[in-house]
């Protein structure tokens, strides 16, 4: 998974991945995939979840589309992200998406503070103007 990026012990985020990824996942300690591509989305991969179970992984999928924040489906992605165990593997389609669903699941745990988002973000070259974490940002802190 050369681009797959770590975001805490918890979770990493990746673009699309293949069968083989997730068995390297698996083999690499993941114990899930959280996927958050819409079916519709080019290079979905259709029996995804068949694969990350035959992997040894669990496996949900939350399509989140890319341009456009949805309230319920980010809290559906981070209440699968609560219950999955973890180390989970968040993917998109680029790594965009996961890598901001992960960072808003981080700051929910550890209850950071905006700076704290802020500081997060750059260190792991997250977007801040991506529309769910956005979303989140304004109605948590009125950014």
């Amino acid at each position: 998974m050369a681009d797959s990026k770590k975001i805490s012990d918890d979770f990493s985020s990746a673009g699309q991945v293949t069968a083989e990824d997730l068995q390297q996942a698996a083999a690499e300690g993941f114990k899930s995939v959280l996927n958050l591509r819409s079916p519709s989305e080019p290079g979905f991969l259709a029996d995804e979840g068949e694969k990350a179970q035959s992997a040894g992984l669990e496996y949900a999928n939350v399509p989140l589309v890319a341009s456009e924040a949805n309230q319920n489906l980010t809290e559906e992605a981070i209440q699968q992200i609560e219950n999955l165990p973890k180390p989970i593997l968040l993917h998109c389609a680029g790594g965009g998406r996961a890598s901001g669903i992960a960072l808003i699941a981080i700051a929910i745990q550890e209850g950071l503070t905006y700076e704290q988002i802020v500081q997060k973000a750059a260190e792991l070259n997250i977007n801040l103007e991506q529309p769910h974490l956005k979303q989140f940002l304004s109605e948590k802190f009125g950014t």
